[in-house]
């Protein structure tokens, strides 16, 4: 996949950087390149367009990062099942546009495509993360931007898959919804970076997934990396309740299997259509026509809107009941749901976040 740009601004402290260097080599031609003083000036919210939060997709800006890289999981909380995950922040915002996405509420007054150019500090974070661990870790970058978009630009995926192929209690996890893999397939990763995709059925993907590569391409992709020596794992995030959503997941999952057989799978993290008011709100005005943000609401004890709890366990329900037939190891998990539903749809208790983190990062 290939992302087009209206312009890179550059902050002028970063721009002998090599990602600097890469990424203006590897432009398009015509894509006009601006020199700032401060990068987070050109990644403010252009109010002036029709759609600012469009804009910034648009408008990449290489900058250096003034605050540390690793932090716990933002969706991480005392009120939910937690796995244990960390994350590590490389850029901000996504040049696809997915009709649910919560940066349109999260980055609105940011929207440039930040990428950051310091990034070989995080390096030593992790050095100092993994001493004091005491058990393996899993770590991501696809939280704040998808972690494959641009690499083609940016080659950052190959720097860090090799670091993590030299950490035995470390796992990188790549999360997309591109099939930008090309970087990926030229290095050995020693079986340290796991690669996940987060997968809808066709009928989402058409209303709500704008400019992501088809389900179809992902999976393939999947296939390719998984053969290459990487890991896999699947994101069913968001599931949205819509009247034949059943059939349709249980779709997508025969295709995933008949292409990748569960047990060469990592996981399955599941989680429901969540929003804040704000973001329904943003979502619904910039897409007043995709019906999968249109669906019967009721506002959780989170602050959420979120379909209601019998509807969404028995999706969850019916999603992990296909997986279970393919009688392997996988492990399914809840995202952004407490310990009750985990039971109820799952069947079991959450294990803790130091357990289920250690598990998905390839510990016991």
């Amino acid at each position: 996949m290939r992302f087009d740009l209206d312009a890179v601004y550059l902050e002028e402290e970063m721009r002998e950087t090599p990602l600097a260097r890469r990424v203006i080599a590897a432009l398009a031609p015509g894509v006009p390149v601006y020199r700032v003083p401060d990068g987070r000036s050109a990644a403010r919210a252009d109010r002036e367009a029709a759609d600012p939060f469009a804009a910034g997709k648009r408008r990449m800006v290489i900058m250096r990062r003034r605050s540390r890289f690793l932090m716990g999981c933002p969706a991480a909380s005392n009120e939910f099942a937690c796995c244990g995950y960390l994350v590590m922040e490389l850029a901000s915002n996504c040049p696809m546009d997915c009709g649910y996405c919560f940066l349109q509420e999260f980055v609105a007054d940011n929207p440039g495509f930040q990428i950051y150019a310091n990034y070989a500090d995080a390096f030593a974070e992790l050095d100092r993360v993994q001493a004091g661990a005491g058990r393996p870790l899993r770590i991501g970058t696809g939280e704040l931007a998808d972690s494959l978009a641009f690499d083609s630009l940016t080659g950052m995926s190959r720097d860090f898959v090799r670091y993590f192929a030299g950490r035995d209690d470390l796992t990188l996890e790549l999360k997309t919804k591109t099939d930008e893999i090309e970087n990926l397939l030229e290095i050995d990763s020693r079986g340290r970076t796991l690669v996940s995709w987060t997968l809808s059925p066709e009928r989402v993907f058409r209303s709500s997934e704008h400019r992501t590569a088809p389900p179809a391409a992902r999976i393939a992709a999947a296939r390719r990396v998984l053969e290459a020596g990487y890991r896999v794992g699947f994101h069913l995030d968001p599931i949205i309740a819509y009247e034949g959503a059943d059939r349709d997941y249980a779709a997508l999952l025969d295709r995933l299997f008949d292409s990748i057989p569960a047990a060469r799978i990592e996981f399955f993290s599941l989680g429901g259509l969540r929003m804040t008011p704000g973001l329904r709100a943003a979502a619904r005005r910039r897409f007043p026509r995709d019906p999968m943000l249109l669906g019967e609401e009721v506002l959780a004890p989170d602050g959420r809107y979120r379909a209601f709890a019998p509807l969404r366990m028995a999706l969850y329900a019916a999603i992990n009941g296909r997986i279970a037939k393919e009688k392997s190891k996988t492990r399914v998990y809840l995202c952004m749901e407490n310990a009750g539903m985990h039971r109820r749809a799952l069947g079991e208790a959450p294990p803790t976040p130091a357990v289920l983190g250690a598990r998905l990062a390839g510990g016991n």
